[in-house]
């Protein structure tokens, strides 16, 4: 909660109470001179921290006071006499209102993101390529290319003024609203969450080039629901770009205004066989796996001067990563079969085109919730799923049955990147949307099991170690600490057993 929206909520409070508490012939002039002091902390709130739906409730009550003290004050008079029952009507509202407004506080805050634990400051601008080679085969029309928007963090020169916004693109906020089912003005808040990086800043001169690290959103989700994660490498020194994956965010903003919204939705259906939602996954993921190609071809451009950017030299194109979270992980390992990559992570997504591969050969790691790895130990102990458990998940044994085909494949490609180099674990309490900046944005996502009983911050702070550590290990060939097995600072990640066995909790995780 923001300083003067919190005063603003306990001059509420008191006003509350000074009615309720003083005689009628003592309140005049407190209340007035309340009712002044709670009127100038909402002109500085709005001035200074910005207005937001969350309070209109204080916002009514503080107006609605000032305007009957100060008739009261100045007019020497008290208002007409009000029946006992309406007035305790009237102040039970006020307390409903003031109990809901400190809720919907708890519930919406103006958060703070977790702040970047590497020695550089960190810049960010966003990028629009156009690829003239591809059809967009997911928009409204039959005759338009491919476009993405691609946000770059990266090391920068001692930054001034304030933060970039966290999410810079505001109209796009009603739609993440709807994304989660909530209405599409109760989001708008998040305009005033600042993030850690300036915008448009120098690279740092402190080396010559930095790796590069490209990046992939899950399905309905954004690029900057990564932000987090992106501005913590970035401050280790590397230059990381997230790929908005058009018509597969909940939104993405053009520089023209243009907003397009979700419609990869519509490749999936509860109507659709197995083999059908198997093949439509296989198409959405050659085209994100295009979008990874393509961004990485834009930056050999701009590192060449071909496209003019204050980063021209200052990429080290030797040293390419790839991660991605849900299907966007899925597009990590996808995409790591392009030689210009080196190593990449994926962040608890199942891999799609497992029959048009062989296995990876290089190093690549699969960070899981615990949920996700729950379902492939199943598969690992060929545990088949009761008639009363398919019953509550609403599915069937065909369709299980060939789910469970499809991860014993996908944990064979797991062994072969954990042979290459790679590493496999899973991080206790976690859910899927733990991998993202979305656990910050509500604690209402927690208490109704949309992300785990882990404390978001922490959580953040176990999946930045391992990325970090991976990455400076194969990119910088520094590192690797995490790799050699427990680490008492980090007890909640938990690495299989050779993909057999996962430790119970309480048991060190077991070496590679």
């Amino acid at each position: 909660m923001r300083l003067f929206e919190l005063l603003l909520l306990l001059s509420n409070l008191g006003l509350f109470a000074l009615t309720v508490g003083l005689k009628k012939g003592r309140r005049r002039t407190p209340l007035f001179a309340l009712s002044g002091i709670a009127t100038l902390l909402l002109v500085i709130h709005g001035t200074v921290e910005g207005y937001r739906i969350q309070l209109v409730f204080p916002y009514c009550i503080t107006i609605l006071f000032l305007v009957i003290s100060g008739y009261r004050y100045l007019k020497k008079t008290g208002l007409p006499q009000i029946p006992r029952f309406m007035l305790g009507s009237v102040y039970t509202a006020i307390a409903i209102m003031l109990v809901g407004t400190a809720g919907l506080l708890y519930a919406f805050p103006v958060f703070q993101s977790p702040e970047p634990t590497g020695e550089y400051q960190v810049g960010t601008q966003s990028f629009h390529f156009v690829d003239a080679h591809r059809e967009e085969i997911f928009g409204e029309t039959s005759d338009g290319k491919r476009e993405l928007m691609v946000q770059v963090w990266y090391p920068a020169q001692a930054g001034t003024g304030k933060y970039a916004p966290f999410i810079p693109d505001t109209p796009i906020l009603r739609y993440m609203a709807e994304n989660y089912g909530l209405p599409g003005f109760l989001f708008q808040h998040l305009k005033y969450v600042s993030s850690h990086s300036y915008s448009r800043a120098e690279v740092s001169s402190a080396q010559i080039s930095y790796p590069l690290i490209l990046a992939n959103p899950g399905n309905g989700s954004s690029r900057f629901l990564h932000t987090s994660q992106a501005e913590n490498i970035a401050s280790h020194g590397y230059i990381v770009a997230v790929i908005d994956p058009t018509y597969n965010t909940f939104a993405t903003e053009f520089p023209d205004g243009r907003i397009t919204t979700n419609r990869t939705n519509e490749l999936f259906s509860p109507s659709h066989d197995y083999q059908t939602e198997r093949g439509n996954r296989d198409k959405l993921g050659k085209v994100l796996t295009g979008d990874v190609a393509f961004v990485l071809d834009q930056f050999e451009l701009i590192q060449s001067g071909q496209i003019p950017s204050h980063f021209k030299g200052r990429i080290d194109l030797n040293h390419v990563g790839v991660f991605g979270h849900s299907i966007g992980g899925a597009t990590a390992y996808d995409a790591s079969f392009d030689p210009r990559i080196a190593v990449g992570i994926d962040l608890d997504g199942g891999l799609y085109r497992l029959q048009d591969r062989e296995g990876l050969r290089k190093p690549f790691m699969f960070i899981n919730s615990e949920s996700y790895y729950e379902k492939l130990k199943r598969v690992m102990d060929n545990r088949a799923y009761t008639d009363e458990e398919l019953n509550r998940m609403g599915s069937t044994r065909e369709w299980e049955d060939q789910v469970a085909a499809d991860k014993k494949l996908e944990l064979e490609r797991m062994r072969d990147a954990v042979n290459g180099g790679g590493q496999l674990l899973y991080i206790e309490n976690t859910e899927h949307l733990n991998f993202t900046d979305v656990p910050f944005i509500s604690p209402i996502f927690k208490m109704l099991g949309i992300t785990g009983k882990i404390a978001p911050e922490r959580a953040n702070t176990v999946i930045n170690a391992y990325m970090l550590d991976f990455f400076d290990r194969y990119l910088k060939n520094q590192g690797g600490v995490l790799m050699k097995g427990a680490d008492s600072r980090f007890p909640e990640a938990k690495k299989p057993d050779s993909l057999g066995r996962s430790p119970g909790k309480g048991e060190a995780p077991a070496n590679h």
